[in-house]
């Protein structure tokens, strides 16, 4: 069921909700949070497609904030609220309000949000793109117990994990850090299997992927060895190895689909490492509502505690390599044949002649 409401308000969007739900057999609500999307026209339509999918394990109540603040002065003076309301299978397993913000109410999105949230229960915010520098100091990130973004859509992916860190609230979380959960899981799972001691770790993924460097961080954080950061070309995250004193444990995932993970004295095995789309990584942080301190920990690490080299470089040479200029000259010349070098010699003689000729005819003329 569509309902559309032009020039509306808050109280004639909660009353179209209640019709909505009665015309469809529903008294009861029957959801568990409101999840507030805060987003523009142009990623819109992936975001709810994504909540939908998500809301299938969470029942929510899903409202979409667009804001319009208009480009004339004639559209930014006009104030209007427009609601598109979307209830059974075109809306997942709950509800969901598009409310697009016209003019002025477009700075105060959270006077249209506040009436329409569930009565006692928890509030997500979500920003799919172009997130606050402090999310917990937005007027809709303050309402909320929860707070998402994505490192990813900015401009400095990298760079955004250093605001994160400096703005970090409780309650905050990154899709960067949602999705090496399987990462995670996967090293500490072989880490149980053969305890070890462990002297170092290399992380490979692409450049610019924050999630790589978080991964890097999050070892850096809990296992206090040094950890060195490769770039490849991907996708992701691309390979990680731990240097234990019993040889290297692998988890290497080439095609972002499956990974093979490779430990001292035991056979390989493949395992499940597949990229997941946007609906999983929400599903996922919607499971729990507290804060993530192990989060909270890597995101504060500085970022600059990672070597990064390219993966063409050669690996550092052990004291016991033979040195670079024996093993690889700088310069390497070909032998001649022996009756061409007979023949090239009074040739070499020769300009060596003149070359010495040139060099004594100025210093004659300086002597007359």
């Amino acid at each position: 069921m569509k309902i559309d409401l032009t020039n509306t308000t808050s109280s004639k969007i909660n009353a179209a909700l209640m019709d909505a739900r009665r015309a469809s057999g529903s008294t009861a609500a029957g959801m568990v949070l409101t999840l507030v999307i805060v987003t523009d026209e142009g990623s819109a339509y992936d975001a709810l497609k994504a909540a939908n999918d998500a809301s299938r394990e969470h029942p929510s109540r899903t409202l979409a904030v667009i804001k319009r603040a208009g480009r004339s002065p004639r559209a930014r003076a006009e104030t209007r609220l427009d609601a598109e309301i979307l209830v059974g299978s075109d809306a997942g397993s709950g509800e969901t309000v598009v409310l697009r913000m016209h003019g002025e109410l477009a700075s105060h999105a959270q006077s249209v949000v506040l009436p329409l949230l569930l009565p006692d229960a928890p509030v997500v915010v979500w920003w799919p793109d172009n997130a606050p520098l402090h999310p917990a100091n937005d007027p809709l990130g303050a309402i909320a117990q929860r707070r998402i973004t994505d490192a990813v859509t900015a401009e400095s992916p990298v760079g955004q994990l250093a605001q994160r860190a400096a703005s970090y609230t409780p309650g905050d979380t990154d899709l960067a850090w949602t999705r090496i959960t399987g990462w995670r899981s996967m090293l500490a799972a072989a880490l149980d299997q053969r305890p070890t001691k462990i002297t170092g770790a290399v992380v490979e993924g692409e450049s610019y992927n924050p999630s790589v460097e978080l991964l890097g961080l999050w070892l850096t954080n809990r296992l206090r060895v040094p950890v060195e950061r490769i770039v490849t070309g991907g996708p992701g995250i691309t390979a990680v190895r731990l240097r234990t004193t019993d040889g290297d444990v692998v988890l290497d995932r080439p095609d972002g689909l499956m990974g093979t993970l490779s430990m001292p004295g035991a056979p390989d095995r493949m395992v499940a490492l597949k990229r997941r789309d946007t609906a999983e990584l929400i599903a996922e942080e919607l499971r729990r509502l507290d804060p993530d301190d192990i989060y909270a920990n890597a995101v504060r690490t500085p970022v600059d505690r990672l070597r990064e080299r390219l993966a063409e470089a050669e690996p550092p040479a052990s004291p016991e390599a033979v040195p670079a200029e024996a093993a690889a000259p700088a310069r390497v010349t070909a032998k001649l044949p022996e009756a061409a070098a007979e023949e090239g010699a009074p040739a070499k003689k020769a300009s060596a002649g003149k070359a010495a000729a040139k060099k004594a005819a100025p210093q004659k003329r300086s002597a007359s």
